[in-house]
C-alpha cells in the first residue's frame, strides 16, 4: 500500500474503534511494513483527526504500547449543540397532557444521538468507568453510544424481567415523573461484582430512576462513577441524586400557557 492509503486506513479503522487500543504490530503486519513506518503514519494521522476537531490519536508508551482514537468535541460545537438542543424541545407542538414534552424524535435522531454522546464520552472519558448502564427505552441509543464511544460494555436495566435474561435481580423504586411505584429488574450476568459503572439517561426530574439504577448497581456491589443525564427538569429542586451532567435544563412546561422553557447547562465543563 502506498503511504496515503495506509494512513488513510489507519485513520478509519481507529476512528471507527474509539477508545480501543491498538498495538503497532497490528499495523505492521496488517500493512506489511516496519514499526518505524507505522510510527510516522501515525503522527500523521494525529494531526489530520486533530485538524478536524474529533478527537486525538493517544499514544500508550512501553513494551505493548500503542495508539488509541479518543473522541472529543470543542466548547463550540457543545454550545451549538445545546442552542440547538433547546430550540427543538422549546417548540410547543412537542406539548402532550399532562404536561409532558415530545422527546423520542429527538433521542432516535441519529446525528443529535452522536453528538450528545461525544459530549458525555469527552466529561466522563477519565471516570475509570467498566460499564455505561440505563433503563429502557428512550435512553438506550444515547447509552449505546457512549458506550460505543468509551469502549465499555453496556447494560440496560429492564421495567419488566424477561426469560431471555436468566435469573434477575429485581427492585421497586419510586418515580417523580409518574409519581408511583415502579419496578425495574437487571440480569444477574450483566455486570461484574464490584464493577464501576457509568449511568447515562435521557431525561431526569426527581432523580428516582438513576437512584433505583445506583440501588440496582449496588445490589452486585458496584459503584456509580458518574451520572450523565441530557435533560434535566429544574423541578422539583431537591434532587434524589447530587452528582449529576445534564446537557439542558428544563424549566417551566405548561399545556395551558404554550409555554416549553429550556437552556443549556453552562457549567457542564
Amino acid at each position: 500500500m502506498k503511504r496515503t492509503e495506509r494512513i488513510g486506513a489507519i485513520i478509519r479503522i481507529l476512528t471507527e474503534n474509539p477508545s480501543k487500543a491498538y498495538a503497532l504490530s497490528y499495523f505492521s503486519e496488517l500493512f506489511g511494513c516496519a514499526k518505524s513506518s507505522v510510527s510516522e503514519d501515525i503522527h500523521v494521522a494525529s494531526q489530520a483527526i486533530m485538524f478536524t476537531g474529533t478527537g486525538s490519536l493517544e499514544t500508550i508508551p512501553g513494551a505493548r504500547g500503542g495508539v488509541r482514537y479518543v473522541p472529543d468535541i470543542s466548547d463550540e460545537e457543545v454550545l451549538a449543540l445545546q442552542e440547538e438542543f433547546c430550540s427543538k424541545l422549546r417548540d410547543t407542538s412537542r406539548l402532550l397532557g399532562g404536561n409532558f414534552v415530545y422527546t423520542s424524535d429527538i433521542f432516535y435522531d441519529h446525528d443529535m444521538v452522536s453528538r450528545l454522546a461525544r459530549v458525555f464520552a469527552r466529561k466522563f472519558r477519565d471516570c475509570c468507568a467498566e460499564y455505561v448502564a440505563t433503563v429502557e427505552t428512550k435512553g438506550i441509543p444515547l447509552a449505546y453510544n457512549v458506550s460505543h464511544l468509551l469502549n465499555l460494555p453496556l447494560v440496560v436495566i429492564r421495567r419488566e424481567a424477561k426469560i431471555s435474561e436468566g435469573s434477575t435481580v429485581s427492585i421497586n423504586y419510586f418515580s417523580g415523573s409518574y409519581d408511583r411505584l415502579q419496578k425495574m429488574s437487571m440480569s444477574k450476568r450483566a455486570i461484574r461484582s464490584g464493577s464501576k459503572v457509568l449511568i447515562i439517561d435521557d431525561f431526569m426530574r426527581g432523580g428516582g430512576s438513576v437512584t433505583g439504577i445506583s440501588e440496582m448497581i449496588g445490589e452486585f456491589g458496584g459503584t456509580v462513577v458518574g451520572v450523565g443525564i441530557a435533560i434535566v427538569a429544574n423541578e422539583p429542586e431537591v434532587k434524589k441524586v447530587n452528582d449529576y451532567s445534564s446537557v439542558i435544563n428544563l424549566g417551566k412546561v405548561s399545556s395551558e400557557e404554550k409555554i416549553i422553557e429550556a437552556e443549556p447547562n453552562r457549567s457542564l465543563f
